[in-house]
């Protein structure tokens, strides 16, 4: 590989063209290109993509209070990150709608209890299913 050659892969790579690109203009191979950029530390610049189209409407979190620019054609975010939903909606449970709350009563201990999501469960607790299930009889 001649001192021209490196140059110029030097160009394109740091202008952020992939090693294909590089090798077909110059051709060389693929490898040898890959090989001289790991060799010499030679990294792509990451173009910056492109930012999404805001709306130009800013709300704010509902749990911290930062900035949202809102995106255009996205449902419209009612929080900053993760954290930040988990925390208000853990903080407001009165407020979530919970549809699947399904009734049972306890086989082992007779005991009326409400769950949540699961309508195959049988046990009020898992004391109440080990109690039943490996010593096979009523709580007396």
């Amino acid at each position: 590989m001649t001192d021209n050659q490196k140059a110029q892969i030097i160009k394109l790579r740091t202008a952020g063209n992939s090693y294909g690109k590089i090798a077909q203009a110059l051709g060389i191979s693929l490898n040898t290109v890959k090989s001289f950029c790991h060799r010499n530390a030679i990294t792509e610049t990451k173009v910056d993509k492109l930012s999404p189209v805001t709306t130009g409407e800013i709300t704010y979190c509902d749990n911290c209070g930062k900035a949202i620019h809102q995106i255009a054609k996205q449902k419209k975010k009612r929080f900053c990150c993760d954290q930040c939903r988990n925390a208000w909606w853990n903080g407001h449970l009165d407020q979530v709608k919970r549809q699947a709350v399904y009734a049972f009563k306890c086989p082992y201990c007779g005991k009326e209890f409400h769950i949540y999501g699961d309508k195959r469960r049988k046990y009020c607790s898992h004391t109440c299913y080990i109690a039943d299930r490996f010593k096979g009889g009523r709580n007396e």
